[in-house]
């Protein structure tokens, strides 16, 4: 069976990683991808092989619906030529359309009810995987027809985090002295992000004397910013850091929204999320359970008093196993999708190797 697996976000490299591990054994596995944020250092990291097709238009709104198009376009010649027999991403817009265009069947995951390229995503989508928290009637608003939606158990990150702790564990402890605090500026470049930008700067600057900051800037311009003079003892980082290096070092996580927000949640790290738009479901979820603090305007005295009263926690149990369960569920669709002739008796079965 050939799987074309559409990346576009630096999180869906860790989100296919496990799968892709274990897909490769028996079936061949077509990857494409878009320059966004560190989505091709981190494929590199993973020694991955892909093709990278198009780019990202920026902010302007008609520049990224021209873009779209475009892509589409690109992305249909060239998978065209692999004759895939199933695809799946995961908030790629593009591989639902091209997938219809292709006559190839498509799962199309989301766990942002925000992002407006649902719409079109749903419309063309043979099959919509959205994690437990997500209120499946609003999924159903953007025109997602309900006999097309499975949900799966726990929160997006579960899904790939059970298996890096199973790894972690199986290494032995090699935690370090955490003393950093690690911050995550706004998305400022997703379509579904119409917050303010560079609204951060004011805490930095108060903080950054006081402890260590490591700050992890999702793009150039990001970079850029948070390395001129009066960010001087800010530590930016230059290229992408693992997962593994963030967890042993942080002793607080600060994230403007996104999924390494909630990756430091689900793993017990102290965190404030400081998004400026509309709480997701599964962002809610995790505040409503004490996982993670909401702050959308913190002061530099508040996370003063925050880390002071914080503690962190082991990773959390249910949402790792609930990850693992959604991990099998997802495999089981997708070759069950893709190989109507294998038994729906014998999915392919989770390894706990990463």
């Amino acid at each position: 069976m050939k799987v074309w697996i559409d990346i576009t976000n630096s999180p869906h490299v860790l989100f296919f990683r496990q799968m892709i591990r274990e897909l490769e054994t028996d079936h061949e596995i077509i990857i494409t991808c878009r320059p966004l944020a560190n989505t091709i250092d981190l494929l590199d990291m993973e020694g991955l092989d892909y093709s990278v097709v198009g780019k990202h238009y920026g902010r302007n709104k008609i520049a990224k619906i021209l873009g779209f198009f475009i892509r589409v376009i690109q992305l249909a010649l060239v998978v065209a030529r692999h004759r895939p027999d199933v695809s799946i991403s995961h908030s790629s817009f593009y591989s639902p359309v091209v997938s219809r265009l292709l006559r190839v069947p498509c799962i199309y995951l989301n766990d942002n009810e925000h992002a407006r390229g649902n719409v079109v995503s749903f419309l063309f989508a043979t099959r919509i995987l959205v994690p437990e928290f997500l209120d499946v009637r609003k999924v159903v608003a953007q025109r997602a027809n309900p006999a097309k939606i499975r949900q799966y158990p726990g929160v997006k990150e579960g899904v790939y985090l059970w298996a890096l702790q199973h790894q972690e564990a199986a290494q032995g402890p090699a935690r370090q002295a955490a003393d950093t605090v690690f911050v995550r500026p706004e998305p400022r470049t997703a379509e579904y992000y119409a917050g303010q930008t560079e609204f951060m700067d004011e805490l930095l600057l108060n903080l950054q004397s006081d402890v260590a900051v490591q700050l992890l800037p999702r793009d150039n311009v990001q970079r850029e910013h948070y390395q001129e003079p009066a960010f001087a003892q800010l530590e930016v980082a230059v290229k992408p850091i693992s997962l593994s290096d963030i967890i042993n070092r942080c002793i607080l996580f600060i994230g403007a929204g996104g999924t390494m927000t909630r990756e430091a949640a689900v793993l017990g790290i102290p965190t404030i999320s400081i998004y400026q738009e509309a709480l997701l479901d599964v962002d809610r979820y995790l505040v409503s359970t004490g996982l993670m603090a909401h702050n959308s305007s913190p002061t530099a005295q508040y996370v003063r008093d925050f880390l002071a009263a914080a503690e962190g926690r082991p990773p959390n149990k249910e949402l790792l196993e609930k990850g693992r369960q959604a991990h099998q569920l997802i495999l089981a669709e997708l070759v069950n999708l893709g190989d109507p002739d294998r038994s729906p008796k014998k999915p392919l079965k989770a390894r706990s190797n990463a």
